[in-house]
């Protein structure tokens, strides 16, 4: 489902100097697979993840989703696809703070031109699947860091997308709330969704759900 074939990325300074961040990466990742990318903070992981989200484009290399290659496609159709088909969890959630928790969920939906009625229906859904109905009408400025965390899953779950990816989504949480959303992470995969978590968090080491843990060191793959 998920091919990065000899993938490099490289980064311009402001002293125009170029940077490579990945060095011809090739990493497979199967539908409904769950995969951890291990490593320190600045070896590469979230730069695969917006590979994949086409959030960037590689260097060099090819990148394959469901046998058609993101990596030239124009920002226009990069927009549609992740629309369709990609739900992000960022690290510090990125909600809107002075707009509702039911507003927030709907900003990918809005782009798809839905009935309301659908609209409304697919919020609910996912507000009841992450137990955040009861916030629906609070500013996301008044929500704990759980809530929030929750409203950032229910948000990247809401238009059924075939691929979640979460970037360090347990960095601005204490254990027992990262405990809580390795739970969702469970719920998510049982839902079939191929799944990609960026983090250097020890919970995720050793999961039995897991089905791969990849170890990304300064731009590499550690085999």
């Amino acid at each position: 489902m998920i091919h990065l074939k000899n993938v490099s990325k490289s980064f311009m300074t402001g002293k125009k100097e170029s940077i490579e961040v990945l060095h011809s990466i090739d990493l497979q990742i199967k539908e409904g697979e769950l995969v951890i990318l291990r490593g320190a903070s600045g070896s590469g992981k979230s730069t695969i993840l917006s590979l994949i989200a086409a959030l960037a484009k590689p260097t060099s290399g090819d990148v394959i989703i469901d046998e058609k290659n993101i990596a030239k496609i124009s920002d226009d159709f990069a927009a549609l696809y992740r629309g369709e088909n990609i739900g992000f969890i960022f690290q510090k959630y990125n909600l809107l703070h002075n707009l509702s928790v039911e507003q927030n969920i709907m900003l990918p939906l809005i782009p798809m031109n839905l009935p309301l009625e659908l609209v409304q229906q697919k919020i609910q859904n996912v507000m009841e699947m992450f137990h955040i109905e009861h916030k629906k009408e609070t500013l996301c400025a008044k929500l704990s860091g759980g809530e929030q965390q929750r409203v950032a899953i229910a948000r990247a779950t809401v238009n059924d997308p075939k691929i979640i990816l979460a970037d360090e989504p347990t960095a601005n949480l204490d254990k027992k709330l990262s405990l809580h959303f390795i739970e969702m992470l469970k719920e998510l995969k049982s839902l079939h969704k191929t799944i990609v978590v960026a983090t250097h968090d020890p919970l995720f080491f050793g999961l039995d759900f897991v089905d791969k843990e990849i170890i990304i060191d300064d731009g590499n793959i550690q085999i």
